[in-house]
């Protein structure tokens, strides 16, 4: 694991989880405690996801851009991150 990249990877998997949590109070009992708390941590996760995303030493601009997905982005631009150098092996030898 890519420690420069464990913000993102916290950041990533807080922002889908407090995703779920916002589409699971909205589909059954909808608590305005629920909202009003998960809202704000999936706001600053997504921001966070996507700052870090962007700051990363090997970003491009695939992995900027799907780290702006909402939830599920921050996941996949760690994916894209994480097979960069494998990608890039297989540039050079082929």
């Amino acid at each position: 694991m890519n420690r420069t990249r464990r913000p993102l990877r916290i950041a990533a998997a807080v922002e889908l989880a407090s995703l779920v949590v916002l589409l699971g109070n909205l589909a059954t009992a909808h608590l305005p405690a629920v909202s009003s708390l998960a809202g704000p941590v999936h706001g600053c996760a997504y921001l966070f996801t996507v700052i870090a995303a962007i700051r990363d030493p090997q970003r491009t601009p695939a992995a900027a851009g799907l780290a702006w997905l909402p939830g599920i982005g921050g996941l996949l631009a760690l994916r894209y991150l994480d097979r960069a150098p494998q990608r890039a092996d297989q540039v050079r030898a082929g």
